[in-house]
C-alpha cells in the first residue's frame, strides 16, 4: 500500500469472605504460582525477594519495608485462570488487614476475599474469581514491622480452552518461547507484558472503528490514500487475535474484521480482501487486492484458529486455508516464488516481476506450510530468504538495508531504479522496506534460523553503529549505503530496529533504549501505520509475539 510521510488503588467488587479453613482434600484445583514471575511493592533487603514466596521453600521468604502501610505482593499466572483457593504461609510479620485480588490485566483489580482480623500463621482460604493476576493488598499490619510471607500459594485452573470465548495462548502466557538467546527488554515480564496492554488501548481508542453498520469493525488509516486499507485490516486481525486474554473484546473485534473481509471481496479473487474502502465503506479503484494486507489477514485466521478454535460464528481455519490459497494463486509469481504486489499483476504487464520486501514475511511462509501441509511454501520461503541475503551483500553490504521495491526478479533482482510504483525511493530503504528489521527478526527470534539470524544481525550491527546507539539519531529513511534520506523521527523507522537488537547477545542496552524510546514517544492517532507497527514490535519484544 502507498504511504505518505507524517511527520494506588480501583477496586471493583469488593466482597467481604470469612475466613475459611480449607482442607488439603479438598482442593481440587492445582497449585499454579510455583515459580511464576512475582513483583512487590517493596522488599525489606535483596535477600528477601519477591520471587522466594513462590519458590515452593517454606526456608525462604518475601519481606516488605518495615512500617510502612500499604504494601502489596503480585504474582503472574502467565494466562487467565478460574481461581479457587489462596494460602498465605507468614511469617511473624503478618497482615491484620489485607485483600486478595484478582485482575485480568494488572491494572483493575477486583476483591475475592478481605479481613481486618488476620492473625498470622497460615490463612488458608476459599475463594471464587478469575484473573491472570492475583495479588495480597495489605492496609494493616499485625506487627510493627512489615509484611513477609514464606509462601503464597495459588490454586486455580487456566480458563483457555482454544474452543469458546477463553484464548488458548493468551498475552503474556509465553508458552511459545523464543529461540535460545533471544534477548528481551530489561525489566520485569509482568512490567513488559504490562506496557503493551497500555499502549494497545491507546491504538485500539485510536483507530478500532464499528462504522458503516453490518456488524463490521475496521481499523481506520487517517494517513493512507483512504479511511480503510488491507494493510490495517491486516495489522488489526493478528494485533486482535495476539491480545486475547489481555482484551475480553479481542474475538469481538476480530470477528467483526473477518465479516468486514467476507464482505469486501477482491474483484480478482473473491477469497482476497478488496485493498481500499471509501468513507461509505465501499470498495474502490476496481477492488482488487494487495498482497501485505491479505498475507496478514491469512495469518490472522491462522491465529484465531489456534486461539479460539473453528467451530463458532466463522471457521476461521477454513477461511485462512481459502485466503492462502487464493495467495499462491494470485499474489505468487509461479516462476520466481517471490510475492507479487497483489492480485491485480499478471503474466505480460509491467509489474509482474517487481516485489516488495516488506511483504517478505518469513513466519507467515512457515505458518502456511504448517497449516496446509503444501511443501511450496517451503520453497516461497527459501526463495524470499535468498533473496534478502542476496540483496544485502550485493547492494548493501556495510548497512544490510533492504530497498523499498526490487525488479528484475526473473533475471537479476535488483534495487528498483527510481520509481516504479509509489517513489522516487523505491530502490531505498523507506516506507516500505522500514518494516524490514521487524518482519526479518520475527522469523529469527521465534525460528532461531540461521539466514534470518544472520540478515537480522547485519542491520541491527549497522544501526547500533551508526546511531552511536542512541536512538533518537534514526533517521526517516536511507540510501543502501546508509546515506541519510530525511531527517525527524518516526516510529515507523525507529521501532523495528528493536527486534532486529533482540538478536544480539551484545545489544541489551541497545535493545533497552530503543524500548524506552517507544514507551516515551506518543502514540501518533493521525498515524495507523506507525503507531501499528510501533504495537506489533513491542509485542515481539516483549515475548508475545507467536506463530500458529
Amino acid at each position: 500500500m502507498r504511504r505518505r510521510s507524517v511527520s494506588l488503588l480501583g477496586l471493583a467488587g469488593l466482597l467481604a469472605v470469612p475466613l475459611t479453613v480449607l482442607p488439603q482434600a479438598q482442593a481440587a484445583d492445582g497449585l499454579v504460582s510455583t515459580g511464576k514471575t512475582v513483583t512487590a511493592s517493596s522488599v525489606e533487603t535483596s535477600a528477601f525477594g519477591p520471587g522466594l514466596a513462590v519458590d515452593g521453600s517454606t526456608a525462604t521468604r518475601w519481606a516488605s519495608l518495615e512500617g510502612v502501610d500499604p504494601q502489596w505482593i503480585r504474582v503472574d499466572l502467565g494466562a487467565v485462570h478460574t481461581i479457587s483457593r489462596v494460602k498465605l504461609n507468614w511469617e511473624d510479620a503478618y497482615g491484620k488487614t489485607y485483600r486478595i485480588q484478582t485482575s485480568a490485566d494488572g491494572s483493575t483489580w477486583s476483591d475475592v476475599y478481605s479481613t481486618t482480623t488476620g492473625d498470622g500463621a497460615t490463612d488458608d482460604l476459599a475463594v471464587s474469581g478469575s484473573g491472570r493476576y492475583v495479588r495480597m493488598y495489605g492496609t494493616g499490619r499485625g506487627t510493627a514491622y512489615g509484611y513477609s510471607l514464606w509462601e503464597f500459594e495459588v490454586y486455580g485452573a487456566p480458563t483457555g480452552a482454544g474452543g469458546g470465548g477463553g484464548a488458548a495462548v493468551p498475552f503474556g502466557s509465553h508458552l511459545k518461547p523464543y529461540a535460545a538467546g533471544t534477548l528481551r527488554p530489561s525489566g520485569s515480564q509482568a512490567a513488559l507484558d504490562q506496557k503493551v496492554v497500555d499502549y494497545y488501548k491507546r491504538w485500539k481508542s485510536a483507530f478500532v472503528r464499528q462504522n458503516c453498520g453490518n456488524g463490521w469493525y475496521q481499523i481506520i488509516s487517517p494517513d493512507a490514500d483512504h479511511p480503510y486499507v488491507a494493510e490495517a485490516q491486516g495489522y488489526g486481525m493478528v494485533v486482535a487475535a495476539t491480545m486475547a486474554g489481555a482484551d475480553p473484546d479481542a474475538k469481538k473485534i476480530f470477528d467483526g474484521l473477518v465479516k468486514w473481509k467476507i464482505d469486501h471481496p477482491s474483484s480478482v479473487n473473491p477469497n482476497l480482501l478488496a485493498a481500499e474502502q471509501d468513507t461509505a465503506c465501499r470498495s474502490v479503484n476496481g477492488g482488487d487486492g494487495a498482497t501485505d494486507g491479505d498475507m496478514d489477514v491469512a495469518y490472522g485466521l491462522l491465529l484465531a484458529d489456534k486461539q479460539w478454535g473453528s467451530t463458532g460464528t466463522y471457521n476461521y481455519k477454513d477461511l485462512a486455508l481459502k485466503h492462502i490459497a487464493a495467495i499462491k494463486k494470485d499474489e505468487l509469481n509461479p516462476t520466481t516464488k517471490l510475492l507479487k504486489l497483489g492480485d491485480w499483476s499478471s503474466s505480460g504487464d509491467q509489474y509482474y516481476y517487481i516485489s516488495r520486501t516488506s511483504d517478505w514475511m518469513v513466519d507467515h511462509f512457515r505458518a502456511f506450510r504448517t497449516a496446509t501441509g503444501d511443501t511450496t511454501w517451503d520453497a516461497v520461503r527459501t526463495a524470499h530468504q535468498n533473496q534478502i541475503s542476496r540483496l544485502q551483500s550485493t547492494y548493501a553490504s556495510g548497512t544490510g538495508l533492504l530497498p523499498d521495491f526490487v525488479v528484475d526478479t526473473n533475471t537479476t533482482p535488483r534495487p528498483a531504479p527510481g520509481q516504479v510504483l509509489e517513489d522516487p525511493n523505491d530502490g531505498a530503504y523507506w516506507w516500505n522496506a522500514c518494516r524490514t528489521p521487524w518482519r526479518i527478526a520475527d522469523d529469527a527470534v521465534t525460528s532461531g534460523d540461521a539466514t534470518s539470524l544472520a540478515a537480522a544481525r547485519k542491520l541491527n550491527g549497522w544501526i547500533k553503529t551508526k546511531t552511536g546507539g542512541d536512538p533518537n539519531k534514526i533517521a526517516i529513511g536511507y540510501r543502501l549505503n546508509g546515506t541519510q534520506i530525511s531527517a525527524g523521527s518516526e516510529a515507523a523507522f525507529f521501532a523495528p530496529f528493536a527486534v532486529a537488537a533482540m538478536t544480539d547477545p551484545g545489544s541489551q542496552a541497545w535493545l533497552d533504549a530503543l524500548w524506552n524510546k517507544m514507551l516515551a514517544t506518543p502514540i501518533d492517532t493521525g498515524s495507523y501505520f506507525s503507531a501499528s507497527i510501533q504495537l506489533q514490535v513491542m509485542i515481539t519484544a516483549s515475548g508475545n509475539h507467536w506463530v500458529p
